[in-house]
């Protein structure tokens, strides 16, 4: 395998025009582990910022509209559909973002890039209520991002 991105000129922008136009699709999860009783209030609608899922559907939403704009060497595909769902448990709340496309090249980097800010967008909307007495955040944490499928028909 070879790195794509970079060759002897520096990096690059992966030429894709000789590629056919196919379905692309890609599927990426994440979890914010929170407290439980921010979860509590996030699930009875409490939290001060207002309702936590929607905001961070729709900040989900716009990331993957503009990843090509965050990370460099992407590039700008016409999305067909994107999908972004949440499931709460106990002390954690999970994001799957489904990123979907007629095009050249995949769309991993956008369903990761909206979990993250779905993610990202959580915490930012309890942030209050996460903080311990000194400002700090010791239980709460995003992780185990990642892509579980991509399709390419």
């Amino acid at each position: 395998m070879e790195l794509t991105h970079v060759d002897e000129a520096g990096v690059k922008m992966v030429e894709v025009g000789h590629k056919d136009v196919v379905f692309r699709k890609a599927i990426a999860k994440g979890r914010i582990k929170l407290k439980p009783e921010t979860i509590k209030l996030i699930r009875e609608g409490k939290t001060k910022k207002g309702n936590v899922i929607a905001s961070a559907q729709i900040a989900g939403i716009l990331a993957v509209k503009r990843t090509w704009e965050l990370i460099p060497l992407c590039h700008p595909i016409p999305l067909t559909g994107v999908d972004i769902n949440f499931e709460l448990g106990e002390d954690y709340i999970e994001a799957t973002c489904e990123v979907r496309a007629y095009y050249k090249t995949g769309v991993e980097m956008e369903a990761l890039t909206g979990v993250s800010v779905a993610l990202l967008t959580v915490w930012d909307m309890v942030k209050a209520v996460e903080k311990d007495d000194k400002g700090q955040y010791p239980f709460t944490k995003i992780e185990n991002i990642k892509v579980i499928e991509k399709v390419k028909k």
